[in-house]
């Protein structure tokens, strides 16, 4: 049985009319300062920070929000300021203030798990709480079982590090350096953390100025009006430009994730019955997501706490997948994803102890293999609702790494988010290697091998990675790293099995897979959750990332784009007859087809009309034995 959350934060404006009075010119100028600022901020932590996680890979976000703990930016995602508000009364805030949490089960869904570190600062105007501004990012190292702090068999979210439930950092400018010394004390990689806080206070501190100097300029009264106008201009827009692409009806759709850690590869299933309502609804134009069906609460740490605040965190970070109905793609790169989405989105959880409702103290480190499928399953369910027309799928972070000690005997941490193909669309290709984090980035090879005990012999396309479409998916990463020391490996990542799935006529893309030792005598699958994979000094690890699915028939693809495929090495020759019917003539910059021969080829090949969804081979050995799902069928 489905239920709603309640929250203690209800959507409201700051102003009676929610802004529809503010000057137009005035929302601009607004709107273009807190870009601005969350864009310094952002700045000055990857300038100032310390961990090659932050600094390099960019593995963190910014976020301004008014009083009414409204997200008012729409670059990315960003996390809540609901649990510092519910914990610290806004009125007994004082500028210098900086408040710190990383509990995920005391975060308001904000947090995902512990490595995320969020800071928040209050602005100020008028000598009273106007806003905040607030960073989190991905840590190198909280505590935990692990170096890294996600352990892959954990069964408890003590074994994954410091929890830290909202606490007051710094007070009036002043740092709590007991607070500091604890956490540092906690993390395998002291310096690197201390020093990644510091830049996260500091720029938050900066922003806070700067928004503040906002207020001043024109008034609180006119710079609230204009939030509420950047808001409200959000919902309409959605409104008008992507919910009216949605028919009146109810949809349903699941996808999995494959592995938990603990229990043997099974079908961790998360399903979502898209609803979209009449504009006559009592409740009003919207569309209402349910969350029932969805698996239970996994032994290992897959979970994803998102039944906090009325699922605020969730609607936003789902939200993005909704811009691929704009009419372009241009037009969908405009569209921001702030608060203004929230009141078009309701969303009903099952009971507590699911992959989505988890209860505490149930593990969480991995929740990438929820929250990110989520996106998929929202995509799917909407393509079967619009038959179609959405992108195929695409899975787009994992984290690898490898530690030890470097030459002069000092331990060390290299952990690399690498991306992945992004599914082929109704329009076009999918992207390749693409990374979900906006702005984010795999670690520069000149860095990481003056700094760690190993060598990067090459980082390419994974030729063939993509799913096979009418539009092809976007080919993800290969990399190969030899070790100079003696290491061990680690991995979080899922896709390993069950591949990205394509729609519409398209084929699953590859699976993710890592290799030590590729074609020498001790060479050896690794799992895609691994802790502490030994590797020698010699051995080279080969990771190859998810390739998106596709969309389309692939039969229906120009053949000149399949042979353009070819010479750029994205597709192989016999991938190209074996899964497009092209048969190629000639080599090298004299390769072409014979259009008569690839006529005549595909006349041959069967198609299958009614299942929606490829899932690749992966689902029947999960499944035992179904290639597909029912909700794979159209309809």
């Amino acid at each position: 049985m489905s239920r709603r959350v309640p929250t203690q934060f209800p959507f409201g404006h700051l102003t009676d009319d929610a802004g529809a009075s503010a000057d137009p010119v005035l929302v601009e100028i607004v709107q273009g300062s807190l870009a601005a600022v969350e864009q310094e901020v952002e700045t000055a932590i990857a300038r100032t920070s310390r961990s090659p996680m932050i600094r390099d890979a960019h593995d963190f976000r910014a976020g301004i929000h008014d009083r009414l703990l409204r997200k008012l930016t729409g670059r990315s995602y960003s996390a809540l300021v609901h649990p510092v508000a519910r914990d610290f009364p806004i009125e007994q805030m004082r500028p210098g203030d900086v408040f710190f949490h990383n509990d995920v089960y005391r975060s308001e869904g904000g947090i995902g798990h512990l490595p995320d570190l969020c800071v928040t600062v209050p602005v100020f105007a008028d000598g009273r709480v106007v806003g905040f501004v607030q960073a989190f990012g991905h840590h190198d190292d909280i505590g935990g079982a692990v170096p890294g702090s996600m352990p892959s068999a954990a069964t408890s979210v003590f074994e994954e590090g410091l929890m830290v439930p909202p606490i007051k950092l710094w007070s009036e400018g002043v740092p709590n350096r007991s607070a500091l010394a604890i956490m540092t004390r906690n993390s395998r990689m002291p310096e690197s953390l201390a020093a990644d806080l510091d830049a996260e206070c500091s720029a938050c501190l900066m922003g806070a100025r700067r928004l503040g100097e906002l207020f001043e300029r024109y008034g609180v009264g006119a710079v609230e009006s204009a939030f509420d106008a950047i808001i409200s201009r959000t919902t309409e827009t959605y409104r008008r430009e992507i919910l009216a692409k949605i028919p009146v009806g109810t949809w349903t759709w699941e996808d999995y994730a494959e592995h938990d850690g603990v229990d043997e590869p099974m079908l961790h299933t998360q399903r979502i019955t898209l609803t979209r309502t009449a504009p006559e609804d009592p409740e009003g134009e919207r569309i209402i997501l349910d969350f029932d069906g969805t698996g239970p609460q996994a032994k290992g740490p897959i979970n994803h706490c998102g039944d906090y605040s009325d699922g605020v965190f969730l609607k936003k970070w789902l939200a993005p997948i909704l811009r691929n109905l704009a009419d372009t793609p241009e037009r969908m790169a405009e569209l921001d994803v702030n608060e203004g989405i929230v009141p078009l989105i309701e969303m009903r959880f099952p009971e507590p102890g699911t992959l989505l409702t988890p209860v505490f103290p149930a593990p969480t480190n991995a929740r990438t293999f929820v929250i990110l499928r989520l996106l998929g399953v929202l995509a799917g369910v909407v393509a079967k609702a619009v038959d179609g027309r959405m992108p195929a799928d695409q899975e787009t972070i994992r984290y690898t790494g490898v530690y030890g000690e470097d030459r002069d005997g000092r331990p060390y941490l290299m952990r690399e988010v690498l991306g992945g193909g992004a599914g082929g669309r109704p329009h076009g290709d999918g992207e390749d290697t693409i990374h979900v984090v906006p702005d984010s980035r795999n670690l520069p090879t000149e860095f990481t091998e003056a700094r760690f005990p190993f060598r990067v012999e090459s980082l390419s396309l994974a030729v063939d990675s993509g799913g096979a479409g009418k539009h092809r998916g976007g080919l993800g990463y290969e990399k190969h790293i030899r070790m100079l020391k003696d290491a061990h490996f680690m991995s979080i990542a899922d896709r390993s099995i069950l591949a990205c799935w394509g729609v519409a006529g398209g084929k699953a893309g590859r699976p993710f897979e890592v290799t030590i030792d590729p074609g020498g005598p001790d060479e050896r699958e690794i799992d895609a959750l691994a802790d502490a994979a030994p590797v020698k000094a010699g051995e080279v690890i080969r990771i190859r990332t998810t390739g998106g699915g596709g969309w389309g028939d692939p039969l229906e693809r120009d053949p000149a784009l399949v042979v353009r495929d070819v010479l750029w090495r994205k597709v192989s020759p016999q991938a190209a007859y074996d899964d497009y019917a092209v048969v190629l003539t000639g080599e090298g910059d004299g390769l072409g087809f014979d259009a008569g021969a690839t006529a005549a080829e595909r006349a041959t090949r069967t198609r299958v009309d009614d299942v929606f969804f490829d899932r690749g081979p992966g689902y029947a050995r999960l499944a035992g034995g179904p290639a597909y799902a029912e909700v794979d069928l159209r309809g």
